[in-house]
């Protein structure tokens, strides 16, 4: 089998419980045997743990998660000395090595700093140690922080070029109705682009945790989005990440196999391709391979797979993405969108507008506009109807006040304006990510998405909510 990069994801209730706050070493354990087997395997293995202000709740005897920052901080810098010894505790029986990584959202602002987090992760890997991922409630404020630490752990699949991501929750994978309140729902085995899907994400998570159903769709559009594939499967049961994996590995390895001996097409040199991991009717489980006699494999425990984008985001475009967080917003034209889809650089011509305070070499939201005649002086020159859509992120070279006087001007009027000219270019092709086209890629959430709630639609099925953070 091919060794495989696999990030494991535990919300707050799968570690301690909600009501006590005592750990739930149960559930720990088998996490620590499962991630010892995979290592066995020869596999690669990353947990990204919640449950720092829950296990500090327990040391400090309080009921309820507080609502001043402070507290929470406090909490959490208690809660993390004792959760990441209980982690070492445990994997310490396994004589597994673990190594605790604490991040930020500004801590991947910076380049460099991005690169050296992914360093010292592919370090820890290299080592063979398990890097235990959490955001940094101590430091983190509003502003500073992920939201929740789903987004975190597809930010860290995204880093250590992860095969697997696995979101372990309260349910078995999606469904097409709540299983709670409704014994008919029918589970959901593949989600091919998560823009389809309608979930009921109206679960805000657990008393403890920040994430719900809707977190966890938001992070697998992300990690797909860079080539991860993504699972939704039952926390209680941690055994089951290893089964989906040899499942898939094995249905991929005999696709592969039944491809390649297919004899090409006659009077053509064009080689067989596998069949697509994509395509539903092979996505079922029992079945067997399409053009083979071989008999179908065992089913795997539930769950629900994201496929992964064919033709992922490259590192550097996933950082300006989803690593930096925008300051600021800048129209363009769609003669600008064009040209940088055709991978030309940001010129001031396709500048419309400028929204909000920021500085050169800081990240903006681009969004496309329709231009129209100025009604007036100082009146926008764009219109509203149809509705901007933001299609990527940039790295700009000038500041917001720079980019609003050369808006629209020449390339060769930059120097007459400002009275000094640093580039043409209001942003460079090299630091400009654009979202796909084809298939609609996910933008990395702002802090208060985690405390989102609403419904949003596929034409497959709707899934059900969860409560697990």
């Amino acid at each position: 089998m091919k060794k495989l990069t696999i990030v494991i994801k535990l919300g707050t209730s799968s570690i301690v419980d909600e009501t006590t706050h005592e750990p739930l070493l149960s559930i720990l354990s088998l996490i620590v045997e499962t991630a010892v087997r995979l290592k066995k395997d020869g596999h690669k293995v990353v947990i990204v743990s919640s449950g720092a202000i829950g296990t500090g709740l327990r040391e400090m005897g309080m009921e309820k998660r507080p609502k001043q920052l402070a507290m929470k901080q406090a909490l959490a810098a208690i809660g993390q000395c004792q959760l990441i010894g209980l982690w070492k505790q445990l994997f310490g029986h396994m004589n597994q090595q673990v190594g605790q990584i604490l991040i930020t959202r500004n801590d991947l602002d910076e380049r460099t700093r991005y690169l050296n987090a992914q360093q010292t992760l592919f370090q820890l890997l290299e080592w063979d140690a398990i890097p235990i991922v959490n955001e940094n409630d101590t430091l983190a404020v509003t502003e500073m922080k992920f939201g929740d630490n789903d987004t975190l752990s597809a930010i860290t699949a995204g880093l250590v070029h992860a095969d697997y991501l696995f979101l372990m929750t309260d349910v078995d994978c999606l469904y097409d109705k709540n299983p709670r309140s409704n014994p008919d729902a029918k589970p959901i085995f593949v989600v091919e682009d998560c823009q389809t899907l309608t979930a009921d994400v109206s679960s805000a998570g657990s008393a403890l945790g920040t994430g719900g159903m809707g977190t966890k769709i938001v992070a697998a559009q992300l990690a797909t989005s860079v080539g991860v594939t993504t699972i939704i499967t039952k926390s209680s049961k941690p055994g089951n990440v290893r089964e989906i994996v040899q499942y898939w590995e094995a249905l991929k390895a005999a696709q592969q196999g039944s491809a390649h001996n297919t004899p090409p097409t006659s009077g053509t040199n064009t080689p067989s391709h596998p069949v697509s991991l994509a395509n539903s009717s092979v996505l079922t489980p029992g079945v067997s391979t399409p053009g083979s006699e071989t008999p179908p494999l065992a089913p795997p425990p539930l769950h629900t797979r994201f496929v992964p984008d064919p033709h992922p985001i490259r590192d550097r475009y996933f950082w300006i993405l989803h690593g930096l967080a925008p300051s600021g917003i800048v129209y363009i034209d769609e003669g600008a969108h064009k040209a940088l889809a055709n991978k030309a650089g940001l010129l001031p011509p396709g500048v419309v507008d400028v929204e909000g305070s920021f500085a050169q070499n800081q990240s903006v939201r681009l969004v496309v506009v329709k231009r129209i005649k100025v009604a007036g002086e100082g009146e926008p020159a764009y219109a509203s109807d149809p509705a901007p859509v933001e299609v990527g992120r940039a790295v700009v070279n000038y500041s917001s006040v720079e980019i609003k006087l050369i808006r629209g001007h020449k390339a060769s009027d930059i120097r007459g304006t400002l009275g000094y000219a640093d580039t043409e270019y209001v942003a460079q092709r090299e630091n400009v990510a654009m979202f796909k086209v084809e298939r609609s890629r996910p933008v990395t959430p702002a802090p208060e998405a985690a405390a989102h709630t609403g419904t949003a639609t596929t034409a497959a099925a709707p899934a059900a909510a969860t409560t697990e953070a």
